[in-house]
This record gives C-alpha cells, structure tokens and sequence, in this order.
C-alpha cells in the first residue's frame, strides 16, 4: 500500500504542472467560439484575429461558429469549457443585451462565468434606406414615415443586437410608432431592404457600407460622436437632432471563469499586439472599426457602462422578447 509521502509527493508533482502547463500556453490548438453562422460581421473579424494569433502562439486557432439563440449556445459551451485556454469566446454586445431581453434567460452569467479579456474592436452603426426612398435626411425621414406609418418599418438583422437596440432608440427619441422587423441574419435584412420591402435598418458599416457605395441603399446618419472616415458626406445622429442614438458595434475576447493568470496575461498582451499591428488597423479602417486592446478593468468599466446604457433603451422602448 502507499504510504503517505508516496501521496505527497504525487499530489506536489499533480499541482506544480498546473502552472507549468499555464506558462507553456498553448501547446496545442486553440478554439475561438464564434456564437453566430458564418459571414457576418462578428465572424469576419473573430477569423482576422485567429489567422494573427495562430501566427504569434505558432498554433493553430480554429474558429468555431455554434449559433443559435442570439449567441448564447455558443456563450454557453464556453461557460462549460475547462479553464484551460483552450476554448474562447468571441462575440459583441449582444452577451450583455441577452440577459436583459430574452424570455428565456441565458443558463449562465456573463459577470461571473466568463473571463473578461480584451475589447478587440469596435465602431460606429450606419442608418440606411433604400436608394429609391424619397427621404433625404434624418428629419425627411422622420416627418414622411410620422405623416404615413403604415408604409414605414425597419429591418434589424438580429434581436437584441447593437442596431437592435439603436434602432428602438431612434424609433422612441422620433416618436416614431412604426414595426420592426426581425431577420435571421443580417443578409436577409440587406436584401429586403435594397429591395424596398422595408424603409430603413441601423446596423454596423462592416456591412452596411458597401450596398451604399454600390448605389443600392442610401445612409441617413451615422451613430458616434463623430463622421466616419469612410463615409465623411453622412451626418452623425447627434448632428440631425438625435445625439443620444449613440450605439456602436462592438466585439470582444473572452474565456472560461478561473483561467490561470499566465494564460490571461498572454492573451491579454497577444490581443493588444494584434490591434498594434499596422496591417491590422489598417483592415479595421477598412471595415469602420476601430481597434481597441483595452483589457482587465478597464474592460471590466467598458463593459458595465455598455450594460447600463443598453438598460436605459431596454426599459424606455418597453423591448422584450414575447
């Protein structure tokens, strides 16, 4: 039989690897849980952070793309996952929003079941109608769909989303009683949009932008404090008269709770070496992001801040799932 050293000693060699394998991270691919499907916007830039960090670790980071409830399946096998490193999260606001909205309140807590890790990105929302709408501006459009309602509605690409809530926002601030359409995705949204069967839709310039400079759709305002590089000619919110329809999109790292402090600190730094990266802003001006880095408790206050203000339009627009 074993004696008790014997068990000593095996229990000292069991908890000294822990931090040993923590300091080694990582040592085998990485999954970077994407909650939404493929080729929106939170994928698009979760795929450019996985190609720069599978370059930094030399291991392979695979996004996984689990959708499904807003986000929270894939939240949810994160939350599961062991707190290892080895399964991430990245999503946007809507992680937040969820618990805030949802009927069916999310299995987990995103204060306490995740590791914060890092503000990747974010950026301004734009506020688009089709190219063949008579409205010109924020007020044009505001005094035709208040003096004829029932031909006015807006497209939102996924409930509880940035422009979700941006658009319940303006709708309010307006006065505006007109419908809201949900898509499942924002591509559908898009092409109904450019097709006329709906009047307009707020959502980030990542794909918002591009039908505009092809002469499909027409942007009205932009959501930020200040015009977007990308689109200079096209007024903010606050300059039409709105400047609390202030949202912007925004996406984030996150882990399992209880991640050793060298794999947060690795991914923490990795992150903010990746938004340093010339080639890297320069994608995100591209796309109307701009990258961040910001980690620990400053990403903790970002965070609580986005949580309040998403509180606010929650309870003043009355949005909740039905």
């Amino acid at each position: 039989m074993p004696s008790l050293r014997a068990y000593w000693f095996a229990s000292f060699f069991v908890l000294a690897a822990v931090p040993a394998a923590a300091d080694e991270y990582p040592f085998r691919p990485v999954r970077l849980i994407v909650p939404f499907a493929a080729g929106g916007a939170v994928d698009a830039v979760a795929r450019t952070l996985a190609v720069r960090l599978s370059e930094q670790f030399s291991q392979k980071v695979v996004v996984e793309n689990r959708a499904g409830a807003s986000g929270n399946i894939g939240a949810d096998a994160v939350v599961r996952a062991p707190a290892d490193g080895y399964t991430l999260l990245f999503t946007a606001s809507t992680l937040v929003v969820n618990p805030l909205i949802m009927k069916d309140k999310p299995p987990f807590d995103p204060g306490k079941d995740l590791t914060h890790l890092a503000l990747v990105a974010s950026g301004p929302l734009l506020f688009v109608t089709p190219a063949s709408a008579p409205a010109e501006s924020v007020q044009d459009f505001v005094a035709k769909a208040k003096a004829a309602p029932d031909r006015y509605s807006f497209a939102v690409g996924g409930f509880g989303a940035a422009g979700h809530l941006a658009v319940e926002s303006f709708k309010y601030r307006a006065g505006l009683a007109v419908p809201t359409v949900l898509y499942k995705g924002t591509g559908p949204a898009l092409v109904d949009l450019m097709g006329g069967q709906v009047s307009g839709m707020i959502d980030p310039l990542l794909m918002s932008l591009p039908p505009v400079k092809a002469g499909k759709l027409k942007a009205l305002a932009v959501t930020g404090n200040k015009r977007s590089a990308l689109a200079p000619e096209v007024p903010t919110f606050a300059e039409a008269g709105y400047p609390e329809v202030n949202f912007s999109t925004w996406y984030g790292l996150w882990g399992p709770a209880g991640l050793p402090a060298p794999v947060v600190d690795k991914l923490e730094a990795a992150v903010k070496r990746f938004v340093a990266e010339p080639d890297t802003r320069a994608w995100f001006e591209r796309q109307g992001l701009e990258p961040s880095g910001v980690s620990g408790a400053r990403f903790r206050a970002f965070i609580d801040q986005e949580t309040a203000k998403s509180r606010e339009i929650v309870k003043l627009a009355n949005i909740a799932e039905q």
